[in-house]
């Protein structure tokens, strides 16, 4: 590991299955912020991809490296529509929830973060209140917030990534092939343009207020195997390539026909692990 420089990019490194974008855009994005005195807005970024590719992984990784106590530290905020924001009649009084929690957290601490679970469950025009909390105007509310960092997380545009993967596969490209110019335009269509999607009409699409689109790349049969072997050591068992290869074969795979890539990444792992002991 005398690649890594810092704690996080080791972590990624060695923990995180088959996402190079991920790790590149990621270490790049913290890296550049924190060595930043003065940033003139806070850091934000999306994280895209169906299930089971690492989306919430990755932002526990990112959370328990820049605070004492990761995502039960005071300074961390996770919002799920479907506990925080349930109903739609009550949007009004979301937005002002929201709002106050987010200014109200970051006069207590600029350095905090919030994460955004779901996304593409969130009611449209809800996550606009939190527009003056993320560009670059030097003072808000009388807060400054500019150290805070905001990671937004949804399952949108996972079958626009799926399908360019697939396209690579079938044009016999590797997979790490692909670059983030390839995939972008096709994940802001599906997240961005999508009347059921959080950031529909967004203006924090408008004024470009995320700075990195993370994409999350559909797993292979190699990579769930690594996830079974993980899963196995971090449960204190013997790390049995049997067993990871019983349970990577016992997932669906799509297309249907050449099962490629996981249909529900390593999801199910860690719950599958006990069938092959």
């Amino acid at each position: 590991a005398g690649e890594c420089s810092s704690g996080l990019e080791c972590d990624l490194a060695v923990n995180l299955v088959g996402q190079p974008l991920v790790r590149q855009q990621v270490v790049k994005g913290v890296r550049e912020f924190l060595e930043n005195q003065n940033p003139t807005k806070p850091l934000v970024m999306s994280f895209h991809g169906s299930t089971g590719t690492g989306k919430t992984y990755v932002s526990s990784m990112l959370v328990r490296y820049l605070f004492p106590g990761g995502l039960q530290s005071p300074y961390v905020h996770h919002f799920s529509p479907i506990v925080h924001f349930p109903h739609a009649e009550r949007i009004e009084q979301y937005k002002g929830n929201l709002k106050s929690w987010i200014q109200g957290n970051l006069t207590n601490c600029g350095r905090s973060a919030f994460l955004f679970d779901e996304m593409d469950k969130m009611h449209p025009g809800l996550i606009d209140v939190i527009i003056p909390f993320l560009g670059p105007s030097w003072v808000v509310y009388g807060t400054n917030y500019r150290k805070a960092i905001f990671i937004f997380i949804s399952n949108a545009g996972g079958e626009q990534i799926n399908e360019m993967t697939l396209d690579f596969w079938r044009a016999r490209k590797d997979r790490e092939e692909i670059s983030l110019q390839d995939l972008e335009p096709a994940i802001s269509r599906a997240v961005f343009e999508n009347p059921q999607s959080g950031f529909w009409k967004s203006g924090i699409i408008n004024e470009h207020l995320i700075d990195f689109l993370v994409p999350f790349l559909p797993l292979k049969r190699h990579h769930v195997k690594q996830c079974a072997v993980s899963e196995l050591i971090q449960q204190g068992l013997e790390a049995r390539p049997d067993v990871a290869q019983e349970v990577a074969d016992s997932i669906p795979y799509f297309p249907e026909e050449e099962k490629i890539f996981s249909s529900t990444g390593c999801k199910t792992v860690a719950s599958r692990i006990s069938f092959f002991l």
